[in-house]
């Protein structure tokens, strides 16, 4: 079955052969290729670089990138959230169904190095929260949830969920944040995967479940709460 995607450009990579790294020809021959005019080609290499499926270098031109759906998703939910910054609520529920339907699936997949790594996370984030000066554990909280789902092979629920915390990050909402939040939020990581260490997985759902209703329930962030911190890489 062909579909056609509107695009000489794109249907040409669909349609093609190419592998992950390839480089295209260059500009006039490729435009040649296809049928339609230099100009009209790199309007279409635009919409190609921005849905992340290719690169545009002027040393080593036009190569192929991996499919990546989160870099296809990226434009349009920014676009959203530049329109409403409420719209991150929607997708984050969107988000939230999708980790908690491939919990079991995603958890079973996980290698002991996976399992030591989630504990080193959560280590690294009761350090940070319990030091001085108290630091937030952004980066620990994003990774534990990824760390979890990356055994997947489904693009579409990992770009989905690395979406998400982009979106996350261009609202600020890893900048700061009440501390009984905090602490609230990772004792339930750390519920999460002591369930998931011990082949619980029913009890890890249910500290997931439970915890993904606890952004709604965020203090609100303003002059007279905010938790006073230094941001960490």
């Amino acid at each position: 079955m062909t579909i056609d995607l509107n695009s000489e450009l794109l249907n040409h990579l669909a349609n093609g052969t190419y592998q992950e790294g390839d480089r295209l020809p260059a500009i006039s021959e490729l435009a040649t290729l296809l049928g339609i005019s230099s100009g009209k080609l790199r309007e279409q290499l635009e919409v190609a670089r921005t849905l992340g499926l290719v690169e545009v270098r002027p040393k080593t031109g036009i190569r192929v990138l991996p499919y990546d759906f989160e870099a296809t998703l990226h434009t349009g939910l920014f676009y959203a959230l530049a329109r409403d910054p409420g719209n991150f609520e929607p997708f984050g529920m969107l988000r939230n169904h999708v980790e908690a339907a491939y919990w079991q699936e995603a958890v079973a997949l996980l290698t002991a190095e996976d399992l030591a790594d989630l504990q080193a996370m959560v280590d690294s984030a009761w350090q940070k929260l319990r030091g001085e000066p108290v630091q937030i554990p952004h980066a620990e909280h994003r990774q534990l949830h990824l760390t979890i789902y990356r055994r997947l092979e489904n693009p579409f629920v990992l770009g989905v969920l690395e979406a998400y915390w982009a979106a996350y990050e261009a609202v600020g909402l890893d900048l700061y944040n009440d501390y009984r939040y905090l602490e609230e939020v990772w004792r339930y990581h750390e519920e999460m995967v002591h369930a998931v260490m011990q082949g619980d997985y029913d009890a890890g759902y249910k500290a997931l479940i439970e915890h993904a209703g606890l952004l709604h329930r965020r203090p609100a962030m303003s002059p007279s709460r905010p938790l006073r911190v230094e941001e960490t890489a």
